[in-house]
């Protein structure tokens, strides 16, 4: 639906704090998506679209609101918002009502922390549902999984918002970050339930793909500032190790 904060192709509701004149874009006719919407539904395909800013959000959950009243008889079909990123309040509560899945990514948390204030000023700033996955390939999840419950930056890129942290950091929103567990299972669990493959992977039990990362370190219980040492011991996918850490001398 739309393009990225950072090069200011959110599309958004209010005008760039930073370029007054402007208000990002729609990079495709909400139209021809609302037509790919009734095609979806009318052939039992999970439709997934990109919406960033909070025009495009709303525009995306209009969308998917109207096709949805229109086939009442379709149910469970966890359609989703990619990214879902910045969120005007009033759109919020529909995602849960709409049974809408908001692909959000931890990391952009922190990723766009360097110029999220001066794209959208501090009022812009909103707290939106969480339920994760991840577009970034190269970064360790667990980095991601960390950032997401602790809201910070890494060292030495400083945000203009919320209370001073260890080592000159300072959280974004720190408030309104998740819990450990809440973070973890975004990226494991609420994946598995996105993609209607909860009862095949997403959790550790009989029967499930055993797909698994083994850590050097539990996340779950370790200093927050150690989660990012943390190394892959094993890689274990459907039961044979992939991958094993050898040992440094």
């Amino acid at each position: 639906m739309d393009g990225a904060l950072g090069s200011r192709g959110a599309w958004l509701l209010e005008p760039y704090a930073d370029q007054p004149e402007s208000r990002g874009l729609n990079t495709e006719d909400p139209a021809d998506i609302r037509k790919t919407a009734e095609l979806a539904i009318e052939h039992g395909y999970q439709l997934c679209i990109h919406a960033i800013g909070d025009r495009a959000n709303r525009e995306v959950l209009d969308i998917y609101e109207r096709v949805f009243r229109e086939h009442p008889e379709k149910k469970d079909l966890r359609w989703r918002v990619e990214h879902a990123q910045h969120l005007s309040a009033a759109d919020i509560p529909r995602f849960g009502k709409l049974g809408v899945v908001a692909a959000m990514q931890g990391i952009h948390c922190t990723s766009d922390g360097p110029y999220v204030i001066l794209r959208l000023g501090r009022s812009g700033l909103k707290k939106g549902p969480t339920c994760g996955r991840s577009s970034c390939n190269r970064a360790r999840w667990w980095e991601r999984n960390g950032r997401a419950g602790r809201r910070r930056q890494p060292a030495g890129v400083v945000l203009c918002l919320g209370e001073p942290q260890a080592e000159g950091r300072f959280g974004v929103l720190p408030g309104q970050r998740m819990s450990r567990e809440e973070a973890l299972r975004s990226y494991t669990w609420n994946n598995a339930y996105a993609a209607f493959e909860e009862k095949l992977k997403g959790s550790l039990e009989p029967g499930k793909l055993a797909d698994i990362t083994v850590l050097s370190r539990d996340i779950m219980t370790i200093p927050e500032d150690e989660i990012a040492a943390t190394d892959v011991v094993y890689t274990i996918v459907g039961g044979k190790v992939a991958y094993e850490r050898r040992a440094r001398h």
